[in-house]
């Protein structure tokens, strides 16, 4: 298998690693809180966010985003590339 190909296959599956961590950690960064009804006040449930989950969540979806841009990159001058030296000489 030639480098390149195995430089951007490795970096697809990087890529989707990232975005099953950016995924787990985007759910779990929602908690809520059930409060019972007191006096004249009617039960709620408040949310809060976790924000180092979220941040986490989307530092791994840039760098995924990342990783497939040079995939892709890898992918097209290593299929491209040896078509057009052929064609000069």
């Amino acid at each position: 298998m030639r480098r390149w190909i195995a430089a951007a296959l490795f970096e697809l599956g990087l890529a989707v690693l990232c975005l099953a961590g950016a995924a787990y950690s985007w759910s779990h960064a929602r908690r809520t809180t059930e409060y019972v009804t007191a006096d004249d006040h009617p039960a709620f449930e408040a949310v809060r966010y976790v924000p180092p989950l979220l941040i986490l969540a989307t530092g791994l979806v840039i760098l995924a985003g990342v990783l497939v841009i040079d995939a892709v990159a890898r992918i097209v001058t290593g299929y491209v590339a040896p078509r057009v030296t052929e064609t000069m000489h």
